[in-house]
Protein backbone atom coordinates (compact mmCIF):
# COMPACT_ATOMS: atom_id res chain seq x y z
CA UNK A 1 0.00 0.00 0.00
CA UNK A 2 1.08 3.52 -0.81
CA UNK A 3 0.29 5.97 1.66
CA UNK A 4 0.81 9.94 1.89
CA UNK A 5 1.07 12.50 4.43
CA UNK A 6 -1.47 14.75 4.07
CA UNK A 7 -5.24 13.38 5.16
CA UNK A 8 -6.72 13.86 1.21
CA UNK A 9 -9.66 11.74 1.49
CA UNK A 10 -10.73 13.15 4.82
CA UNK A 11 -10.45 16.44 3.56
CA UNK A 12 -12.36 15.70 0.51
CA UNK A 13 -14.96 14.24 3.08
CA UNK A 14 -15.55 16.27 5.65
CA UNK A 15 -14.78 19.82 3.98
CA UNK A 16 -18.80 19.53 2.00
CA UNK A 17 -20.21 18.04 4.94
CA UNK A 18 -18.79 20.32 7.85
CA UNK A 19 -19.46 23.10 5.39
CA UNK A 20 -23.24 22.26 4.52
CA UNK A 21 -23.35 22.99 8.93
CA UNK A 22 -23.86 26.53 8.55
CA UNK A 23 -26.29 26.59 5.91
CA UNK A 24 -29.31 27.06 8.12
CA UNK A 25 -27.68 29.70 10.18
CA UNK A 26 -26.97 32.02 6.73
CA UNK A 27 -28.91 35.17 6.50
CA UNK A 28 -29.97 36.14 3.35
CA UNK A 29 -33.08 37.94 2.26
CA UNK A 30 -32.03 36.09 -1.44
CA UNK A 31 -31.41 32.43 -1.98
CA UNK A 32 -28.45 33.81 -4.42
CA UNK A 33 -26.23 33.46 -1.58
CA UNK A 34 -26.65 30.26 -0.65
CA UNK A 35 -26.30 29.16 -4.18
CA UNK A 36 -23.13 31.20 -4.89
CA UNK A 37 -22.26 29.16 -1.27
CA UNK A 38 -22.87 25.68 -1.95
CA UNK A 39 -21.35 26.30 -5.81
CA UNK A 40 -18.46 27.62 -3.85
CA UNK A 41 -18.13 24.06 -1.49
CA UNK A 42 -18.78 22.04 -4.87
CA UNK A 43 -16.01 23.62 -6.74
CA UNK A 44 -13.58 24.04 -3.69
CA UNK A 45 -14.03 20.12 -3.12
CA UNK A 46 -13.74 19.57 -7.03
CA UNK A 47 -10.43 21.06 -6.80
CA UNK A 48 -9.24 19.51 -3.73
CA UNK A 49 -10.20 16.07 -5.94
CA UNK A 50 -7.88 16.84 -8.50
CA UNK A 51 -5.17 18.86 -6.49
CA UNK A 52 -5.26 14.95 -4.73
CA UNK A 53 -4.92 13.00 -7.35
CA UNK A 54 -2.72 14.87 -9.87
CA UNK A 55 0.07 15.32 -6.80
CA UNK A 56 -0.52 12.14 -5.16
CA UNK A 57 -2.05 8.79 -7.17
CA UNK A 58 -0.21 6.95 -9.39
CA UNK A 59 -2.30 5.51 -12.30
CA UNK A 60 0.61 2.98 -12.75
CA UNK A 61 0.01 1.27 -9.16
CA UNK A 62 -2.72 -1.17 -9.13
CA UNK A 63 -2.66 -1.12 -5.31
CA UNK A 64 -4.08 1.59 -2.88
CA UNK A 65 -3.05 4.82 -2.59
CA UNK A 66 -3.68 7.82 -0.28
CA UNK A 67 -4.41 5.61 2.62
CA UNK A 68 -5.42 6.64 5.99
CA UNK A 69 -6.65 4.54 8.57
CA UNK A 70 -7.32 6.25 11.83
CA UNK A 71 -9.07 4.19 14.84
CA UNK A 72 -12.66 5.36 15.23
CA UNK A 73 -14.29 2.95 17.67
CA UNK A 74 -12.21 0.17 18.90
CA UNK A 75 -14.90 -1.96 21.13
CA UNK A 76 -16.88 -2.48 17.69
CA UNK A 77 -13.68 -3.01 15.36
CA UNK A 78 -15.40 0.30 13.49
CA UNK A 79 -12.14 2.20 11.70
CA UNK A 80 -11.85 5.85 9.59
CA UNK A 81 -10.45 3.49 6.71
CA UNK A 82 -10.34 5.50 3.67
CA UNK A 83 -7.97 4.90 0.43
CA UNK A 84 -8.17 5.03 -3.01
CA UNK A 85 -7.38 3.06 -6.52
CA UNK A 86 -8.98 2.49 -10.15
CA UNK A 87 -12.04 1.22 -9.17
CA UNK A 88 -12.44 3.97 -7.21
CA UNK A 89 -10.57 7.28 -8.01
CA UNK A 90 -12.47 7.65 -11.76
CA UNK A 91 -15.52 7.40 -9.86
CA UNK A 92 -14.60 9.69 -7.19
CA UNK A 93 -13.85 12.16 -10.06
CA UNK A 94 -16.99 11.59 -11.57
CA UNK A 95 -19.08 12.36 -8.33
CA UNK A 96 -16.98 15.85 -8.09
CA UNK A 97 -18.03 16.63 -11.38
CA UNK A 98 -21.65 15.42 -11.31
CA UNK A 99 -22.36 16.95 -8.16
CA UNK A 100 -20.93 20.52 -8.74
CA UNK A 101 -22.57 20.48 -11.90
CA UNK A 102 -25.90 19.35 -10.40
CA UNK A 103 -25.84 22.36 -7.93
CA UNK A 104 -25.41 24.75 -10.84
CA UNK A 105 -28.23 22.92 -12.59
CA UNK A 106 -29.89 23.56 -9.47
CA UNK A 107 -29.69 27.32 -9.78
CA UNK A 108 -33.92 27.87 -10.02
CA UNK A 109 -34.67 26.10 -6.68
CA UNK A 110 -36.77 28.83 -4.69
CA UNK A 111 -38.86 26.41 -2.22
CA UNK A 112 -36.61 25.82 0.94
CA UNK A 113 -33.04 26.13 -0.87
CA UNK A 114 -31.06 26.21 2.59
CA UNK A 115 -32.44 22.50 2.87
CA UNK A 116 -32.24 21.90 -0.45
CA UNK A 117 -28.58 22.60 -0.86
CA UNK A 118 -27.56 21.39 2.43
CA UNK A 119 -28.76 18.02 1.48
CA UNK A 120 -27.03 18.18 -1.61
CA UNK A 121 -23.75 18.84 0.28
CA UNK A 122 -24.22 16.34 3.10
CA UNK A 123 -24.96 13.52 0.01
CA UNK A 124 -21.50 15.00 -1.67
CA UNK A 125 -20.07 13.96 1.40
CA UNK A 126 -21.34 10.29 1.50
CA UNK A 127 -20.97 9.55 -2.13
CA UNK A 128 -17.06 10.27 -1.64
CA UNK A 129 -16.75 8.27 1.50
CA UNK A 130 -18.56 5.09 -0.26
CA UNK A 131 -15.87 5.13 -2.82
CA UNK A 132 -13.06 5.67 -0.65
CA UNK A 133 -14.54 3.28 2.41
CA UNK A 134 -11.68 0.87 3.28
CA UNK A 135 -13.78 -0.48 6.26
CA UNK A 136 -16.91 -2.95 5.73
CA UNK A 137 -18.77 -1.15 8.74
CA UNK A 138 -18.33 2.19 7.69
CA UNK A 139 -18.76 1.55 4.03
CA UNK A 140 -22.14 0.38 5.25
CA UNK A 141 -22.97 3.31 7.12
CA UNK A 142 -22.12 5.62 4.41
CA UNK A 143 -23.82 3.77 2.41
CA UNK A 144 -26.87 4.16 4.34
CA UNK A 145 -26.24 8.11 5.03
CA UNK A 146 -26.59 9.19 1.10
CA UNK A 147 -30.17 7.33 1.10
CA UNK A 148 -31.68 10.14 3.29
CA UNK A 149 -30.58 12.84 1.45
CA UNK A 150 -32.11 11.23 -1.66
CA UNK A 151 -35.52 10.27 -0.27
CA UNK A 152 -35.57 13.79 1.26
CA UNK A 153 -34.99 15.73 -2.40
CA UNK A 154 -37.31 13.57 -4.28
CA UNK A 155 -40.21 13.48 -1.25
CA UNK A 156 -40.21 17.20 -0.86
CA UNK A 157 -39.04 18.97 -4.40
CA UNK A 158 -40.50 16.27 -6.49
CA UNK A 159 -43.23 15.95 -8.47
CA UNK A 160 -47.07 14.77 -8.14
CA UNK A 161 -46.02 11.34 -7.27
CA UNK A 162 -43.57 12.06 -4.71
CA UNK A 163 -44.10 10.50 -1.78
CA UNK A 164 -44.90 7.60 -3.49
CA UNK A 165 -41.64 7.42 -5.52
CA UNK A 166 -39.45 8.84 -2.65
CA UNK A 167 -40.88 5.90 0.15
CA UNK A 168 -40.61 2.86 -2.82
CA UNK A 169 -36.89 4.08 -2.92
CA UNK A 170 -36.06 4.06 0.57
CA UNK A 171 -38.19 0.91 1.24
CA UNK A 172 -36.05 -0.90 -1.76
CA UNK A 173 -32.60 0.31 -1.12
CA UNK A 174 -32.75 0.20 2.77
CA UNK A 175 -34.05 -3.02 2.92
CA UNK A 176 -31.35 -4.66 0.74
CA UNK A 177 -28.84 -2.44 2.59
CA UNK A 178 -29.67 -5.15 5.85
CA UNK A 179 -27.90 -7.87 3.09
CA UNK A 180 -24.76 -5.64 3.67
CA UNK A 181 -24.98 -5.76 7.28
CA UNK A 182 -25.92 -9.02 8.09
CA UNK A 183 -22.86 -10.34 5.42
CA UNK A 184 -20.68 -8.00 7.01
CA UNK A 185 -20.75 -9.60 10.54
CA UNK A 186 -20.64 -13.00 8.98
CA UNK A 187 -17.34 -12.25 6.99
CA UNK A 188 -16.16 -9.94 10.02
CA UNK A 189 -17.00 -12.67 12.70
CA UNK A 190 -15.88 -15.84 10.27
CA UNK A 191 -12.75 -17.12 11.09
CA UNK A 192 -9.71 -16.27 14.26
CA UNK A 193 -9.06 -12.90 13.42
CA UNK A 194 -12.42 -10.77 13.97
CA UNK A 195 -12.22 -7.43 11.70
CA UNK A 196 -14.28 -5.25 9.43
CA UNK A 197 -11.33 -4.41 7.39
CA UNK A 198 -11.66 -4.85 4.06
CA UNK A 199 -8.27 -5.80 2.94
CA UNK A 200 -8.01 -8.81 5.77
CA UNK A 201 -11.91 -9.86 4.78
CA UNK A 202 -10.37 -10.36 1.25
CA UNK A 203 -7.60 -13.19 2.19
CA UNK A 204 -9.39 -15.08 4.56
CA UNK A 205 -9.95 -18.63 3.18
CA UNK A 206 -14.01 -19.10 3.26
CA UNK A 207 -15.86 -22.35 3.13
CA UNK A 208 -17.41 -22.81 -0.99
CA UNK A 209 -20.99 -22.62 0.67
CA UNK A 210 -20.73 -19.48 2.84
CA UNK A 211 -18.86 -17.66 0.11
CA UNK A 212 -21.42 -18.47 -2.58
CA UNK A 213 -23.92 -17.15 0.50
CA UNK A 214 -21.91 -13.93 1.03
CA UNK A 215 -21.74 -13.66 -2.58
CA UNK A 216 -25.75 -14.00 -3.34
CA UNK A 217 -26.38 -11.54 -0.42
CA UNK A 218 -23.98 -8.75 -1.99
CA UNK A 219 -25.55 -9.05 -5.30
CA UNK A 220 -29.05 -8.58 -3.83
CA UNK A 221 -27.82 -5.37 -1.65
CA UNK A 222 -26.26 -4.21 -4.74
CA UNK A 223 -28.40 -5.71 -7.38
CA UNK A 224 -31.02 -2.93 -6.44
CA UNK A 225 -28.87 -0.09 -6.33
CA UNK A 226 -27.43 -0.80 -10.07
CA UNK A 227 -30.06 -2.12 -10.99
CA UNK A 228 -30.70 -5.62 -11.54
CA UNK A 229 -33.63 -7.01 -13.36
CA UNK A 230 -36.58 -7.29 -11.45
CA UNK A 231 -34.81 -4.72 -8.39
CA UNK A 232 -35.88 -2.11 -10.94
CA UNK A 233 -38.82 -1.07 -10.37
CA UNK A 234 -38.19 1.80 -7.58
CA UNK A 235 -35.80 3.67 -10.54
CA UNK A 236 -38.40 4.48 -12.92
CA UNK A 237 -40.75 6.06 -10.12
CA UNK A 238 -37.44 7.48 -8.69
CA UNK A 239 -36.48 8.90 -12.01
CA UNK A 240 -39.69 10.18 -13.18
CA UNK A 241 -40.68 12.43 -10.00
CA UNK A 242 -37.32 13.68 -8.72
CA UNK A 243 -36.12 17.19 -9.42
CA UNK A 244 -33.62 17.73 -12.63
CA UNK A 245 -30.42 17.84 -10.75
CA UNK A 246 -31.56 14.75 -8.48
CA UNK A 247 -31.98 12.64 -11.43
CA UNK A 248 -28.60 13.74 -12.53
CA UNK A 249 -27.11 12.43 -9.22
CA UNK A 250 -29.60 9.23 -9.35
CA UNK A 251 -28.02 8.03 -12.96
CA UNK A 252 -24.82 10.02 -12.89
CA UNK A 253 -23.43 8.72 -9.53
CA UNK A 254 -25.62 6.07 -7.09
CA UNK A 255 -26.46 3.65 -9.73
CA UNK A 256 -22.40 3.83 -10.29
CA UNK A 257 -22.22 2.57 -6.39
CA UNK A 258 -24.05 -0.56 -6.96
CA UNK A 259 -21.42 -1.39 -10.37
CA UNK A 260 -18.61 -0.12 -8.38
CA UNK A 261 -19.54 -2.27 -5.11
CA UNK A 262 -19.89 -5.45 -7.13
CA UNK A 263 -16.19 -5.39 -8.94
CA UNK A 264 -14.85 -4.33 -5.16
CA UNK A 265 -16.60 -6.92 -3.23
CA UNK A 266 -18.19 -10.15 -5.14
CA UNK A 267 -15.16 -10.22 -7.96
CA UNK A 268 -12.18 -8.67 -5.88
CA UNK A 269 -13.18 -9.92 -2.17
CA UNK A 270 -15.01 -13.57 -3.19
CA UNK A 271 -13.20 -14.17 -6.25
CA UNK A 272 -13.92 -17.92 -5.73
CA UNK A 273 -17.72 -17.11 -5.87
CA UNK A 274 -17.80 -15.27 -8.45
CA UNK A 275 -15.76 -17.76 -10.66
CA UNK A 276 -18.95 -20.14 -10.04
CA UNK A 277 -21.72 -17.14 -10.66
CA UNK A 278 -20.38 -15.37 -13.16
CA UNK A 279 -22.58 -16.97 -15.59
CA UNK A 280 -25.59 -16.18 -13.92
CA UNK A 281 -24.15 -12.25 -14.36
CA UNK A 282 -23.99 -12.79 -17.75
CA UNK A 283 -27.72 -13.93 -18.08
CA UNK A 284 -28.78 -11.25 -15.77
CA UNK A 285 -26.95 -8.44 -17.68
CA UNK A 286 -28.61 -9.66 -21.21
CA UNK A 287 -31.86 -9.46 -19.01
CA UNK A 288 -31.19 -6.16 -18.35
CA UNK A 289 -30.19 -4.92 -21.84
CA UNK A 290 -33.01 -6.36 -23.79
CA UNK A 291 -35.91 -5.77 -21.15
CA UNK A 292 -34.46 -2.40 -20.20
CA UNK A 293 -34.72 -1.51 -24.02
CA UNK A 294 -38.05 -3.01 -24.50
CA UNK A 295 -39.66 -1.34 -21.42
CA UNK A 296 -38.52 2.07 -23.36
CA UNK A 297 -40.26 1.76 -26.07
CA UNK A 298 -43.30 1.42 -24.09
CA UNK A 299 -43.11 4.57 -22.10
CA UNK A 300 -44.92 7.76 -23.09
CA UNK A 301 -43.25 9.90 -20.10
CA UNK A 302 -39.49 11.63 -21.03
CA UNK A 303 -38.09 10.61 -17.85
CA UNK A 304 -39.34 7.32 -17.58
CA UNK A 305 -38.17 6.55 -21.19
CA UNK A 306 -34.79 7.61 -20.17
CA UNK A 307 -34.79 5.33 -16.83
CA UNK A 308 -35.40 2.49 -18.67
CA UNK A 309 -32.52 3.37 -20.93
CA UNK A 310 -30.60 3.26 -17.56
CA UNK A 311 -31.55 0.03 -17.03
CA UNK A 312 -30.09 -1.47 -20.08
CA UNK A 313 -26.77 0.54 -20.50
CA UNK A 314 -26.07 -0.73 -16.81
CA UNK A 315 -26.74 -4.64 -18.49
CA UNK A 316 -23.21 -3.66 -19.93
CA UNK A 317 -21.51 -3.35 -16.80
CA UNK A 318 -22.90 -6.75 -15.66
CA UNK A 319 -21.59 -7.92 -18.52
CA UNK A 320 -18.47 -6.79 -18.52
CA UNK A 321 -18.02 -8.30 -14.23
CA UNK A 322 -18.85 -11.62 -16.13
CA UNK A 323 -15.95 -11.86 -18.24
CA UNK A 324 -13.18 -13.27 -16.79
CA UNK A 325 -10.45 -11.14 -18.99
CA UNK A 326 -9.28 -7.43 -18.39
CA UNK A 327 -10.85 -5.92 -21.07
CA UNK A 328 -14.58 -7.00 -19.96
CA UNK A 329 -13.51 -5.48 -16.62
CA UNK A 330 -12.07 -2.31 -18.17
CA UNK A 331 -15.39 -1.54 -20.66
CA UNK A 332 -17.62 -2.08 -17.19
CA UNK A 333 -15.71 0.35 -15.71
CA UNK A 334 -15.37 2.80 -18.57
CA UNK A 335 -18.96 1.83 -19.37
CA UNK A 336 -19.94 3.47 -15.50
CA UNK A 337 -17.83 6.60 -15.99
CA UNK A 338 -19.31 7.15 -19.62
CA UNK A 339 -22.89 6.24 -18.89
CA UNK A 340 -23.29 8.54 -15.53
CA UNK A 341 -22.12 11.76 -18.37
CA UNK A 342 -24.47 11.08 -20.70
CA UNK A 343 -27.30 9.80 -18.34
CA UNK A 344 -26.35 13.07 -16.23
CA UNK A 345 -26.66 14.92 -19.75
CA UNK A 346 -30.10 13.31 -21.31
CA UNK A 347 -31.75 14.28 -17.62
CA UNK A 348 -30.63 17.63 -17.80
CA UNK A 349 -31.32 18.58 -21.03
CA UNK A 350 -34.77 17.23 -20.17
CA UNK A 351 -35.26 19.52 -17.57
CA UNK A 352 -34.43 22.08 -19.45
CA UNK A 353 -37.02 20.95 -21.53
CA UNK A 354 -39.67 20.52 -18.85
CA UNK A 355 -38.79 23.79 -16.97
CA UNK A 356 -40.39 25.64 -20.17
CA UNK A 357 -43.36 22.92 -21.52
CA UNK A 358 -44.00 22.15 -17.83
CA UNK A 359 -44.89 18.34 -18.89
CA UNK A 360 -42.45 15.17 -19.56
CA UNK A 361 -45.63 14.10 -21.23
CA UNK A 362 -44.78 13.02 -24.95
CA UNK A 363 -48.02 13.00 -26.69
CA UNK A 364 -48.53 16.57 -25.60
CA UNK A 365 -44.99 18.17 -27.20
CA UNK A 366 -43.95 18.17 -30.39
CA UNK A 367 -42.52 20.64 -32.93
CA UNK A 368 -40.57 22.36 -30.08
CA UNK A 369 -36.69 22.33 -31.65
CA UNK A 370 -38.02 25.53 -33.96
CA UNK A 371 -38.41 27.17 -30.67
CA UNK A 372 -35.41 26.04 -28.55
CA UNK A 373 -33.01 24.87 -31.04
CA UNK A 374 -30.07 25.06 -28.60
CA UNK A 375 -31.97 22.95 -26.38
CA UNK A 376 -32.82 20.33 -29.29
CA UNK A 377 -28.89 20.60 -29.88
CA UNK A 378 -28.03 19.37 -27.04
CA UNK A 379 -30.66 16.92 -26.47
CA UNK A 380 -29.81 15.13 -29.78
CA UNK A 381 -25.57 15.05 -29.11
CA UNK A 382 -26.48 13.33 -24.99
CA UNK A 383 -28.82 10.81 -27.36
CA UNK A 384 -26.36 10.11 -30.06
CA UNK A 385 -23.54 9.15 -26.91
CA UNK A 386 -26.35 7.25 -25.81
CA UNK A 387 -27.08 5.10 -28.90
CA UNK A 388 -23.26 4.79 -28.92
CA UNK A 389 -22.78 6.81 -31.83
CA UNK A 390 -18.87 5.93 -33.13
CA UNK A 391 -16.76 9.54 -31.25
CA UNK A 392 -18.55 8.78 -28.05
CA UNK A 393 -17.70 7.34 -25.25
CA UNK A 394 -20.79 5.26 -25.34
CA UNK A 395 -19.52 3.59 -28.53
CA UNK A 396 -15.80 2.91 -26.82
CA UNK A 397 -17.53 1.08 -23.50
CA UNK A 398 -19.83 -0.37 -25.23
CA UNK A 399 -17.44 -2.27 -27.83
CA UNK A 400 -14.84 -3.20 -25.20
CA UNK A 401 -17.50 -5.03 -23.02
CA UNK A 402 -18.67 -6.74 -26.55
CA UNK A 403 -14.43 -7.93 -27.31
CA UNK A 404 -13.93 -8.91 -23.96
CA UNK A 405 -17.33 -10.80 -23.78
CA UNK A 406 -17.06 -12.18 -27.18
CA UNK A 407 -12.74 -13.47 -26.82
CA UNK A 408 -13.49 -14.94 -23.04
CA UNK A 409 -12.75 -18.42 -23.57
CA UNK A 410 -13.52 -19.79 -20.59
CA UNK A 411 -17.51 -19.71 -21.51
CA UNK A 412 -18.03 -22.54 -24.17
CA UNK A 413 -18.48 -20.84 -27.88
CA UNK A 414 -22.22 -21.60 -27.73
CA UNK A 415 -22.64 -19.64 -24.52
CA UNK A 416 -20.84 -16.45 -25.93
CA UNK A 417 -22.89 -16.24 -29.02
CA UNK A 418 -26.29 -16.57 -27.30
CA UNK A 419 -25.35 -13.97 -25.02
CA UNK A 420 -24.08 -11.27 -27.98
CA UNK A 421 -26.41 -12.35 -30.38
CA UNK A 422 -29.06 -11.21 -27.38
CA UNK A 423 -27.16 -8.14 -26.49
CA UNK A 424 -26.74 -7.01 -30.17
CA UNK A 425 -30.38 -6.94 -29.83
CA UNK A 426 -30.61 -4.13 -27.19
CA UNK A 427 -27.88 -2.25 -29.33
CA UNK A 428 -29.89 -1.86 -31.99
CA UNK A 429 -33.31 -1.28 -30.33
CA UNK A 430 -31.78 1.77 -28.15
CA UNK A 431 -31.44 3.98 -31.12
CA UNK A 432 -34.60 3.06 -32.43
CA UNK A 433 -36.36 4.19 -28.63
CA UNK A 434 -34.11 7.15 -28.30
CA UNK A 435 -34.89 8.59 -31.79
CA UNK A 436 -38.26 7.83 -31.66
CA UNK A 437 -38.00 10.30 -28.37
CA UNK A 438 -36.30 12.94 -30.15
CA UNK A 439 -38.67 13.02 -32.98
CA UNK A 440 -42.05 13.01 -30.40
CA UNK A 441 -40.87 15.48 -28.52
CA UNK A 442 -38.64 18.00 -30.85
CA UNK A 443 -40.17 17.39 -34.54
CA UNK A 444 -43.23 17.38 -35.90
CA UNK A 445 -46.06 19.18 -34.99
CA UNK A 446 -46.93 21.27 -32.05
CA UNK A 447 -49.88 19.41 -30.33
CA UNK A 448 -50.18 21.34 -27.20
CA UNK A 449 -50.84 24.99 -26.75
CA UNK A 450 -48.65 26.52 -24.31
CA UNK A 451 -49.39 29.11 -21.49
CA UNK A 452 -46.32 31.14 -22.48
CA UNK A 453 -43.34 31.56 -25.07
CA UNK A 454 -40.97 29.37 -24.86
CA UNK A 455 -37.32 30.30 -23.85
CA UNK A 456 -34.41 28.02 -25.18
CA UNK A 457 -31.64 27.09 -22.91
CA UNK A 458 -29.53 29.84 -21.02
CA UNK A 459 -25.76 30.09 -21.00
CA UNK A 460 -25.74 28.70 -17.55
CA UNK A 461 -27.39 25.60 -18.60
CA UNK A 462 -25.57 25.41 -22.14
CA UNK A 463 -22.43 25.55 -20.12
CA UNK A 464 -23.78 22.50 -17.42
CA UNK A 465 -24.18 20.39 -20.64
CA UNK A 466 -21.15 21.39 -22.50
CA UNK A 467 -19.22 19.92 -19.36
CA UNK A 468 -21.26 16.47 -19.55
CA UNK A 469 -20.36 16.07 -23.24
CA UNK A 470 -17.23 17.70 -23.76
CA UNK A 471 -15.29 14.72 -21.83
CA UNK A 472 -17.91 12.10 -23.50
CA UNK A 473 -17.01 13.70 -27.00
CA UNK A 474 -13.15 13.55 -25.85
CA UNK A 475 -13.25 9.69 -24.33
CA UNK A 476 -14.86 8.79 -27.79
CA UNK A 477 -11.80 9.98 -29.59
CA UNK A 478 -9.09 9.18 -27.00
CA UNK A 479 -10.32 6.72 -24.18
CA UNK A 480 -7.22 6.56 -22.59
CA UNK A 481 -8.07 9.87 -21.07
CA UNK A 482 -10.19 7.66 -18.82
CA UNK A 483 -9.21 4.27 -19.38
CA UNK A 484 -5.22 5.19 -17.91
CA UNK A 485 -7.06 5.79 -14.67
CA UNK A 486 -7.88 2.18 -14.02
CA UNK A 487 -6.46 -0.52 -16.85
CA UNK A 488 -3.56 -1.27 -14.23
CA UNK A 489 -6.06 -1.93 -11.73
CA UNK A 490 -8.66 -4.42 -13.98
CA UNK A 491 -5.73 -5.97 -15.36
CA UNK A 492 -4.30 -6.90 -11.72
CA UNK A 493 -8.14 -7.69 -10.75
CA UNK A 494 -8.54 -10.18 -13.83
CA UNK A 495 -5.24 -11.78 -13.19
CA UNK A 496 -6.28 -12.65 -9.15
CA UNK A 497 -9.44 -14.18 -10.94
CA UNK A 498 -7.56 -15.98 -13.72
CA UNK A 499 -5.35 -17.11 -10.87
CA UNK A 500 -8.07 -18.87 -9.34
CA UNK A 501 -9.29 -20.39 -12.68
CA UNK A 502 -7.97 -23.94 -12.05
CA UNK A 503 -9.34 -24.31 -8.84
CA UNK A 504 -12.58 -23.07 -10.42
CA UNK A 505 -12.77 -25.03 -13.58
CA UNK A 506 -14.73 -28.18 -12.05
CA UNK A 507 -17.70 -25.93 -11.25
CA UNK A 508 -17.25 -23.82 -14.81
CA UNK A 509 -17.10 -27.58 -16.52
CA UNK A 510 -20.16 -28.44 -14.41
CA UNK A 511 -21.73 -25.17 -15.94
CA UNK A 512 -20.94 -25.81 -19.03
CA UNK A 513 -21.96 -29.32 -19.16
CA UNK A 514 -25.65 -27.94 -17.89
CA UNK A 515 -25.32 -26.05 -20.76
CA UNK A 516 -24.69 -27.99 -23.51
CA UNK A 517 -27.67 -30.12 -21.85
CA UNK A 518 -30.13 -26.88 -22.40
CA UNK A 519 -28.32 -26.42 -26.02
CA UNK A 520 -29.42 -29.79 -26.90
CA UNK A 521 -33.42 -29.72 -25.39
CA UNK A 522 -33.17 -25.63 -27.69
CA UNK A 523 -33.98 -23.96 -24.54
CA UNK A 524 -32.67 -20.81 -23.26
CA UNK A 525 -32.24 -20.68 -19.43
CA UNK A 526 -33.49 -17.89 -16.74
CA UNK A 527 -31.78 -16.71 -14.36
CA UNK A 528 -33.64 -19.05 -11.73
CA UNK A 529 -32.67 -22.28 -13.81
CA UNK A 530 -29.30 -21.05 -13.46
CA UNK A 531 -28.91 -20.69 -9.74
CA UNK A 532 -30.60 -23.94 -9.52
CA UNK A 533 -27.39 -25.55 -11.75
CA UNK A 534 -24.81 -23.62 -9.93
CA UNK A 535 -26.08 -24.06 -6.01
CA UNK A 536 -25.33 -28.03 -6.16
CA UNK A 537 -21.55 -27.49 -7.02
CA UNK A 538 -21.36 -25.11 -3.83
CA UNK A 539 -22.94 -27.36 -1.89
CA UNK A 540 -25.70 -24.77 -1.08
CA UNK A 541 -28.57 -26.89 -1.43
CA UNK A 542 -26.91 -29.63 0.34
Amino acid sequence: MATFEFPWLTTLILFPLLAALPIPLIEAKEAKTIRFYALSVGLIDFALMVCAFWSGYNPQNPGLQLVERYSWLPQIGLDWSLAVDGLSMPLILLTGLITTLAILAAWDVKEKPRLFYFLMLVMYSAQIAVFAAQDLLFFFLVWELELVPVYLLISIWGGPKRTYAATKFILYTALASLFILVSAFAMAFYGDNFTFDMQALGLKQYTPGFEALLYLGFLVAFGVKLPIFPLHTWLPDAHSEAPAPVSMLLAGILLKMGGYALMRFNVEMLPHAHITFAPMLAILGVVNIVYGAFAAFAQTNMKRRIAFSSISHMGFVLLGIAAFNDLGMSGAMLQMVSHGLIAAALFFTTGIAYDRTHTLAMDKLGGIATKMPITFALFVAASMASLALPGMSGFVSELAVFLGFATDGIYSNSFRVVVIFLASVGLILTPIYLLSMVRRVFCGTQSFKFPELLQDAKPREVFVAACLLLPVIGIGFYPKLATQFHDVKTVALAAHVQELLPAGNDRLLAFRSQWSAWEGENTFPTPITVAEALAPTLGVLD
